[in-house]
């Protein structure tokens, strides 16, 4: 089974073609600002790297957030339209569950994404990957408070995020991601959207 990874959740991209449990090519660049020019022309490169075309991949796994709002909305696009246009089968990660995935530390895990303002986008695993907090936009005075009962464990994160000592750079093992996820049931290309965990900056302003 052939697979394109596509996460462009943040300022950077981190995508990959995968072929029966070995990566083909695989990209983790930080664009910044220029992601959203750069996305397709990358991920068109890669499979001109491999020899193949988009109609060779047998399933899209495409991360639909939390993180950057705009870099969202840049890998949901580029998968769907894949996706429908050439009728692959897709499904959807978190941003979140991918960063747990990529610990290298066996003990429990809490993905952590900076929200600013005190607020982080976060998640708790256990050693085995089940879930003992949902991802979620939280306060970290809330969060620090379900990790004060906790004995062990290790923080993913691309953020400074200061005040705790036990953080583990993310640094995607996508093959470990793709093939924990390969089997995950695939959804209807149309119901493919963003799940921010939180709303814009633009929905909380018609709110208030």
């Amino acid at each position: 089974m052939r697979i394109l990874y596509i996460d462009t959740s943040s300022s950077y991209l981190y995508s990959a073609i995968s072929e029966e449990d070995k990566l083909l090519c695989e990209v983790k660049k930080e664009f910044g600002t220029s992601l959203s020019e750069v996305a397709l022309p990358e991920i068109v490169s890669m499979f001109t790297q491999t020899n193949l075309a988009a109609k060779d991949i047998d399933k899209i796994i495409v991360v639909n957030g939390p993180g950057s709002f705009t870099g969202i909305r840049i890998g949901i696009t580029i998968a769907k339209v894949y996706a429908w246009s050439l009728n692959i089968p897709i499904t959807t990660i978190t941003s979140l569950e991918a960063m747990m995935l990529s610990s290298k530390q066996n003990k429990i895990k809490v993905p952590m994404i900076d929200a600013r303002r005190r607020y982080v986008f976060g998640a708790i695993y256990d050693e085995n990957n089940q879930v003992i907090l949902k991802p979620q936009y939280i306060k970290m005075d809330d969060l620090n408070i379900e990790l004060g009962k906790l004995s062990d464990y290790t923080i993913i994160t691309k953020d400074e995020l200061e005040e705790y000592d036990n953080k583990e750079d993310y640094n995607p093992d996508i093959l470990k991601i793709i093939n924990y996820f390969q089997h995950k049931e695939p959804i209807n290309p149309h119901g493919v959207n963003p799940d921010y965990l939180k709303l814009t900056e633009a929905e909380e302003s018609k709110l208030n």
